[in-house]
């Protein structure tokens, strides 16, 4: 059974990247022909003022390079699980059957959930390579998006699912009906963390290190659909990576990041709640890169506030500071990529740790 689930598990990851790499060249040469990307250079801050530092150093790259690149990642990943699971329908051979990992129990509800978070992200690229939204939705309409299909989620989790507390290394906390609202807030936390989509490279690989973190945290807690899941989304994000490292040739943009933080909300959630499994318990060690870069735009926005426009770092998120303060941006990429898998590492220890294997 062991070397079956292992199969499986490489059969996903290998089939999505080589998807993701064969699609890759029809979906730039669209993005390209039809000049999918900003009109004019220029962001505007979370408090609608300008971003001077910003702009000066994103000015080159701003106007040129496609958005929308997100489209390969969750693309492959759709691809290679409808794949696996109509060949399984019209092929019922035991082998066929055993690489199916779409479940209702297990990955129905992340499915979903990253392709609507997908299609949300792609009306808001629209909006902003049209020139006539400056920022595309704003960031009020992409919050109540977020939450609502949040509530969805933590409504079916609590009502359908019967899930009513958080695994904890001192037994379950139990949430009962609070897991919707605690859900919802897991959400708009991870949501948040997109920010880090800044710089060729860096979200790419950090949201391949976290998904192949809580892919080992399902195995170890025998949620082999969920982990072959986990991996499919990596493979089909190490494909985008292959074209988004420096000089990327397009952007992930909100239709990427948008699909990939929400649903790994879903993901944590359910390594979290599973036979008391611990996902949501180690979440601020293995994501700490999206909540340090979260926390560092919360800080700055407080200072400016608080303390008459003086800043704490000399642009935020965290990864621009370091470029402002003349870090290369492959060096930010890179360090960012080496950290995450530090903590990626740390956080599944613990989890392996506080927690025997489910066998």
């Amino acid at each position: 059974m062991i070397i079956i689930d292992g199969v499986k598990i490489f059969i996903a990851a290998t089939l999505s990247f080589f998807i993701g790499i064969a699609i890759t060249p029809f979906v730039s040469n669209y993005l390209y022909s039809h000049k999918m990307w900003k009109k004019k250079c220029g962001k505007v801050g979370l408090d609608g003022k300008g971003a001077p530092i910003f702009n000066e150093l994103h000015k080159d790259k701003e106007v040129g390079t496609p958005r929308m690149g997100g489209v390969i990642i969750w693309m492959s990943a759709s691809i290679t699980i409808v794949g696996m699971w109509l060949l399984a329908k019209f092929f019922p051979n035991p082998i066929i059957s055993k690489l199916d990992f779409l479940s209702r129990n297990q990955t129905w509800i992340p499915f979903v959930t990253m392709m609507i978070g997908a299609l949300v992200g792609l009306v808001d690229d629209f909006f902003e390579i049209s020139g006539n939204f400056v920022g595309g939705l704003s960031l009020k309409k992409r919050l109540i998006a977020v939450g609502l299909v949040s509530l969805f989620c933590g409504v079916w989790f609590y009502v359908r699912l019967g899930v009513v507390g958080i695994g904890t290394p001192w037994g379950e906390l139990y949430l009962g009906w609070l897991i919707v609202p605690f859900f919802i807030l897991l959400s708009m936390l991870l949501y948040s963390g997109g920010v880090i989509d800044g710089i060729d490279g860096l979200a790419g690989g950090v949201f391949s290190i976290i998904f192949s973190a809580y892919g080992v945290i399902a195995i170890h807690q025998q949620q082999i659909n969920l982990a072959t899941f986990c991996f499919a989304l990596t493979g089909a994000i190490l494909a985008f990576l292959w074209f988004n490292i420096p000089p990327a040739r397009f952007y992930m943009s909100e239709t990427g990041s948008m699909a990939l933080t929400i649903t790994l909300s879903v993901v944590v959630f359910m390594t979290g709640t599973h036979s008391n499994g611990y996902g949501i318990f180690v979440l601020p060690i293995v994501a700490l890169p999206l909540i340090v870069t979260t926390a560092s735009v919360v800080i700055q926005m407080l200072s400016k506030k608080f303390r008459n426009g003086k800043k704490v770092f000399l642009v935020a998120p965290l990864h621009h500071h370091f470029e402002a303060k003349g870090w290369p941006s492959y060096k930010v990429t890179m360090r960012y990529w080496i950290l995450t898998i530090i903590f990626a590492i740390i956080g599944v220890t613990i989890a392996f740790l506080v927690q025997p294997p489910i066998l």
